[in-house]
Order: C-alpha cells, then structure tokens, then sequence
C-alpha cells in the first residue's frame, strides 16, 4: 500500500522533509537502502519486479510512488517501481518525465508518483486514475502533503492522522536540524485503527487491518504490513541525508547515507 507525508518548500532549513512507510507481503524479496550498482541511484530495491518505491540520485533526482487502491490489477502490465527508474536515467525536467508517463499510463495499474528536481526545486504529482479520464498531472505547491492509496491529499482518516503527526513532529524543528530517527519514529510508528470511514474497494476486514499507518497484518496469503519506513531531507546547501529503518530476518535495522548533490558546477 505504502503512505507518505511530505513538506515541501516551507522549512527555513530543509526545503524538502519526506517520510514514507512501505506496505508489503513481507516474504517479497528486497533489497534495503544503498547505492545501486550504477552509482546514480539511492535507495531501496524490489527484487522481485526490480523497481523502487522511493529514491533519488546523485544529481538531485527524487521520485517516490504508491498503489491507488482498486480491486482489478492486471500482472501483465509493466512494473509501477520502473517509473522512478526511468525518471532517474532519463535528462528530463519532471513536468516533461510526467508527459511522457501520461502517455502511456494505461499500460500499468494504477498509481501516485511524485517526481522532484532538488536542483531548479520543481515537483510534480502524475496519477492514471480513476480510469474514466482520471489522467492528471500538477505541479505540486508548497505545504504540507499526504500521499495513500487514492489521489494526493485524499481527505481518508489515516492520512489526516499522519498530517497531524507531522505537523505537531514539525512544530518542535521549526527552525532546528532535524532527526530523522527521532522524527520517523514519532510520526510513522501510529498503530491504530480506524474503522469509522473505510474506502469500502476491499473486504471490511483488510480495510481495517490497514486504517493505521504503521501496518501488521496476517492475511490468507501470509503476513503482510510495512516492511520499511524511509525518510529524506534536505538542507538549502545541497546536501541530502537518506535514513531507513526495515525489517530484515525479523528483526528490525536501520542506516542513514548521506551526500551531497552532484551539479555540473560540483562534479569533478
């Protein structure tokens, strides 16, 4: 499913604070946080479709996504998780990126994706859905931002939980470095439930066992729930700090890889 909260263009320090919490069947293969073998990119890897829900790259790239919720999803289209891939090895602007996508969104199922250049600061939100003509893209305006499983600041009980985390977490580093462990921890840990307004697109039950923002689930198919929390800020210089906490071996982890975005001024 996966759920993120953003805050974009509006922190004295940090023009970009991110935190995404990664919903999946936890025996889906992964690869956590770290650079790919190509040296551009920073994040982590679904080793099964070999995509990723969250990444950036060394020239100050940024794209994350997650499912629109819906009860028809086709294997035989292309990967959702290529979509950050492609924008990363591609040299174009996210609102070019984002034409292209639209042109060819009917050939995946349903999805957010949010690409950033942290460079000239220009973001864009692309989504294929509703089906019926839902074909949309806008540039992404200053503020705070929640993305779930429907369209960007879709109002549903979790995301207004997880805004209101955030901004209470963002009102004690109102002009201060910010913790990223501390912060990932206070904000995307919430584990309550909610069953007072479920989309009503799955069973009841699923519903409820994925209202909260930090999942745990056993399903029919095996258990299920967030598998990872990742977060990236970054400050007015240039630098980027990249942490995630995961679940490996049953036991949970974390790292943080920081660096500095690479311009054609900066690189060597």
């Amino acid at each position: 499913m996966c759920i993120s909260v953003f805050a974009w263009k509006i922190h004295p320090i940090h023009p970009l604070i991110l935190l995404l919490n990664r919903d999946e069947d936890y025996n889906r293969p992964t690869t956590p946080l770290g650079w790919w073998p190509n040296g551009l990119i920073l994040g982590g890897r679904d080793e099964q479709a070999g995509g990723t829900w969250m990444a950036c790259s060394r020239d100050g790239k940024l794209a994350f996504l997650t499912n629109v919720r819906e009860t028809l999803s086709r294997s035989q289209l292309k990967s959702r998780g290529d979509l950050p891939v492609r924008f990363f090895t591609s040299r174009k602007s996210p609102k070019e990126f984002g034409e292209e996508v639209l042109k060819e969104a009917d050939q995946f199922n349903g999805f957010n994706l949010i690409v950033a250049d942290l460079c000239s600061m220009s973001m864009v939100y692309i989504t294929n859905r509703p089906m019926d003509g839902g074909l949309s893209m806008e540039e992404v305006s200053p503020g705070i931002h929640v993305l779930s499983n429907a369209k960007l600041d879709t109002p549903w009980p979790k995301a207004q939980r997880l805004r209101r985390g955030f901004e209470d977490a963002l009102g004690r580093y109102s002009e201060a470095e910010i913790s990223l462990k501390e912060i990932t921890k206070m904000v995307m840990n919430d584990t309550v439930k909610d069953d007072s307004e479920l989309p009503g697109i799955y069973s009841r039950e699923f519903e409820y066992l994925t209202s909260s923002i930090f999942v745990e689930a056993d399903t029919a198919s095996g258990r299920y729930g967030t598998r990872s929390t990742s977060a990236v800020v970054l400050t007015t210089g240039g630098a980027v700090s990249f942490y995630e906490t995961y679940l490996e071996n049953d036991a949970w982890r974390d790292h943080k890889i920081n660096f500095i975005i690479q311009t054609d001024k900066t690189a060597p």
